[in-house]
């Protein structure tokens, strides 16, 4: 296995006194999916939202530990969050289009690092919207709100809009929790294509899905990780009782 893209030690986080996350440490490994299974409020996005700082704008959250991405702590004071953030890309739970044009959705992390030529931002904009497996679906509809799109199209607009800006990592915070079965399929089958060329970390509460998509799974339980391991494994022969209580059905 390659060494490490991302590699977590000790991860504490609070939201003021609670704590929410308790010595987390596991590695993420290039163009892997790695999914985060647990029941709720178990940690899983508080984890999430701590790879790209997302959660330092919530005025009573702090951590401590180390999350050192190509080797670098994310956490130091020299790190420059926004080129952090469009390395390691979000797609929240719910669809978040910004009430704008199909192409301007797309276009705007790319105008917002300083690209302004209009053949380049259109090239960009295909590019994003066909690796997103939406491109065929929009292509006549650019300049369209993308407000008037389906919640599965939106959700991959945001996608393709994360896309757009060359991240190298992706976190997913239940992509497909909102959307119906046949718009969760095409989430799936576009997770499965991105992931030769991404790095991809998902949170689901759909074991199935965890199953389905990823190549590692990890369990989270109040705050702790329990269990990390290939997804085959951990779906079959969990190592530890409470893996095996909540994949069963047990509690969660």
């Amino acid at each position: 296995m390659e060494q490490a893209v991302i590699k977590v030690t000790e991860l504490q986080a609070y939201y003021a006194d609670k704590e929410a996350l308790e010595g987390i440490s596991l590695d993420i490994f290039p163009k892997m999916v790695t999914s985060v299974i647990g029941p709720s409020g178990c940690g899983k996005s508080t984890f999430l939202r701590c790879l790209n700082r997302i959660n330092d704008l919530i005025p009573t959250f702090r951590c401590s530990g180390q999350i050192l991405y190509d080797g670098k702590d994310i956490y130091d004071k020299d790190v420059d969050v926004d080129d952090l953030r469009r390395r390691v890309g979000m797609v929240f739970q719910k669809p978040n289009p910004f009430p704008k044009s199909v192409f301007d959705n797309v276009a705007y992390g790319p105008r917002t690092h300083g690209v302004r030529k209009h053949n380049q931002l259109c090239d960009i904009v295909e590019k994003s919207l066909r690796r997103a497996a939406l491109w065929d679906e929009v292509k006549d509809r650019l300049n369209s709100n993308a407000m008037q799109l389906s919640g599965g199209q939106q959700q991959r607009l945001c996608i393709a809009r994360a896309l757009a800006v060359e991240p190298e990592v992706l976190l997913m915070d239940e992509p497909a929790s909102a959307l119906d079965p046949k718009a969760t399929a095409k989430i799936e089958d576009l997770i499965d294509v991105l992931s030769s060329d991404y790095t991809i970390i998902i949170v689901t509460h759909n074991m199935q899905q965890a199953a389905r998509v990823s190549d590692l799974t990890a369990f989270f339980y109040e705050g702790r990780l329990i269990e990390l391991g290939q997804t085959e494994q951990m779906f079959t022969k969990p190592l530890q009782k409470e893996t095996e209580d909540y994949i069963t059905g047990r509690f969660g």
